[in-house]
């Protein structure tokens, strides 16, 4: 990003803290489901079980948290969830180094995990708003965009390295580090963070639960961006399972053609983070959004005419590196709207919904079309999913509306 936007140091720490904790995540990119094959020599059901009812209950379980982190300081629930993370996972080598290592504790770590979270990007989108001025959200967002980016290009190689020398649990030792290490730089942004104003009833209710939705639902421009990015998420995210069956089974692609096939285009997503502000300060927040947000949907189809060879991961690359680079400019700039529309005492509890929901809809569509797969072919499902997103652009937001930045502004506050 340019030089020339400084966020200051607290902002420093806090994107240094979310670095280690990406690069960690992304070292240990499936080690879980590894451990579960190779270790614990678990079957087909039981991987498919770990992936998807662990992030599904996690995401149930994070429910409750989202009021409860409201009413909280934002930095000792940040460092805390980092704790919460760095433990759970330290429990998988403390097991396996006892040879007590057992499947259902990786599915509760997982659990823990998910929960945690999704706990720790609500707080950290409220915390956000208190270090940053609204009109430098979009260069923060940007730039954590970026960073995602780099290190989804470099940490699946640099953790498969490690997995081939010291197999799976050595990553998730290091998964369990960055986040002590996210702990500590978070710990270091410092400065004095106002307590929130709490309304009403010290205790929560049990309508406090769903105050998230029912923001989300009352506003006209977040409700379609809401359900545009969970159906979106979902069904790229339910086709990658099949598209894995497809190039590693019936094209016999080999494994590291596959992961080459998703790690180099995630470079477009790294360029298209930086492209995000200058395209937003040319053409418009609204324009761009709804821009990316339509060409993302394009890509995924291209995936069902997959072949062989040399040409089917050129094929696959090309389309990954179009689906990523939209993606790289998408996100800043809906992250940026999301938070500009909502208002400061509602941050968490609307950011919880969303994670809440997008992951409930991925593991829902996921299972879906694996049944899909299953009756009608990896290829003829992945076709329907990418048939299915060309419709997604119909779910943007057709206009927006002045943001509401106070509580009396906030649709829906009662």
């Amino acid at each position: 990003m340019s030089s020339g936007h400084r966020l200051g140091r607290r902002f420093g720490w806090l994107w240094g803290a979310y670095g280690a904790s990406a690069l960690g995540t992304w070292l240990a990119f499936g080690s879980f489901e590894l451990i579960a094959i190779r270790v614990l020599h678990s079957g087909p059901a039981e991987v498919a079980v770990l992936a998807s009812v662990g992030a599904a209950v996690g995401a149930a379980a994070a429910v409750p948290l989202g009021p409860w982190v409201e009413f909280r300081r934002k930095r000792p629930v940040l460092v805390a969830m980092d704790l919460v993370r760095f433990a759970a996972l330290l429990t998988i080598p403390a097991a396996f180094a006892l040879g007590a290592l057992t499947f259902v504790q990786l599915l509760l770590v997982s659990v823990v995990v998910a929960a945690a979270d999704i706990t720790f990007r609500a707080a950290s989108g409220a915390y956000l708003k208190t270090l940053v001025p609204a009109e430098h959200l979009l260069v923060a967002g940007a730039r954590f965009e970026s960073t995602a980016w780099t290190t989804t290009i470099i940490g699946p190689p640099l953790g498969g390295a490690a997995i081939g020398l010291l197999g799976p649990v050595a990553t998730v030792v290091a998964d369990g580090v960055s986040y002590l290490l996210s702990a500590l730089g978070i710990r270091a942004t410092g400065g004095h963070e106002p307590p929130p104003e709490r309304r009403g009833a010290a205790r929560m209710r049990a309508s406090d639960l769903l105050d998230g939705w029912r923001y989300i639902l009352a506003d006209r421009t977040l409700r379609p961006l809401f359900f545009n990015t969970a159906v979106f998420n979902g069904l790229v995210m339910a086709a990658q399972p099949l598209l894995a069956v497809l190039m590693l089974g019936r094209l016999g692609f080999t494994p590291w053609q596959y992961g080459l096939a998703f790690a180099a285009p995630s470079i477009g997503g790294l360029l298209g983070s930086r492209l995000a502000r200058p395209l937003v300060t040319r053409f418009g927040q609204h324009r761009v959004l709804v821009g990316s947000g339509a060409l993302r949907a394009l890509w995924p189809l291209g995936l069902a005419f997959l072949g062989p060879g040399t040409g089917g991961l050129l094929l696959v690359m090309g389309v990954e590196f179009g689906l990523i680079f939209c993606c790289g400019v998408f996100n800043p700039v809906y992250s940026t709207c999301r938070l500009e529309r909502t208002a400061n005492d509602r941050v968490a509890r609307t950011l919880t919904a969303w994670a809440v929901t997008t992951k409930g809809a991925t593991a829902l569509l996921t299972a879906l079309w694996g049944v899909l797969g299953a009756l009608l072919g990896p290829r003829t499902a992945i076709a329907l999913a990418g048939v299915l997103l060309l419709a997604t652009p119909l779910l943007l937001p057709r206009h927006t509306r002045a943001n509401p930045t106070t509580t009396e502004a906030a649709p829906g506050h009662v």
